[in-house]
């Protein structure tokens, strides 16, 4: 899930995002059956929208991307606390793993090095969803027969969100 406000920096996160998950064997075409791109307002909406992805229980792993630049107002502080309190709330309500991708910085600048003049931290929330969902993958219950399918030899589908 992707917040289209700061689009600037949402766009490069999705990038660094889609090359960590093809360089992983994940097929990033939108036309394909691996990931599905939702794009929402910003990231107050993101939470909402990543639990109702979450619950269909369709994905192993819900990444939501997104950029909160501090202003002259606290509005900044409302909106990147309920991102995070939902995003975390949906991860605890459903056991889908739901990646917190939303920069918070303090100027444009800070969250366009995080976006990839210096790094691209896009990358990191890729990774962490894919080690997220290979883990939640090897805890579940299995039948005693069949052996644990290994990120490897299945990646697993993603979700972009933010």
């Amino acid at each position: 899930m992707i917040g289209r406000f700061n689009d600037l920096v949402t766009d490069k996160l999705l990038s660094g995002c889609q090359d960590c998950l093809k360089r992983h064997g994940v097929d990033v075409n939108p036309d394909g059956t691996q990931v599905d791109y939702i794009w929402v307002p910003g990231s107050f909406e993101v939470p909402m929208v990543a639990r109702q992805v979450a619950l269909s229980h369709r994905y192993d792993a819900v990444i939501c991307l997104g950029a909160i630049i501090r202003g002259q107002t606290p509005h900044f502080d409302y909106v990147a606390a309920e991102a995070a309190k939902g995003i975390a709330a949906a991860a605890f309500q459903t056991g889908v793993p739901v990646v917190f991708g939303i920069l918070t910085t303090d100027t444009l600048q800070q969250a366009l090095e995080r976006a990839g003049i210096k790094s691209n931290l896009g990358w990191n929330y890729g990774l962490s969803a894919l080690e997220m969902a290979s883990l939640m993958r090897q805890l579940r219950p299995r039948d005693e027969d069949k052996p644990l399918e290994l990120l490897e030899n299945n990646p697993p589908q993603a979700l972009m969100e933010g």
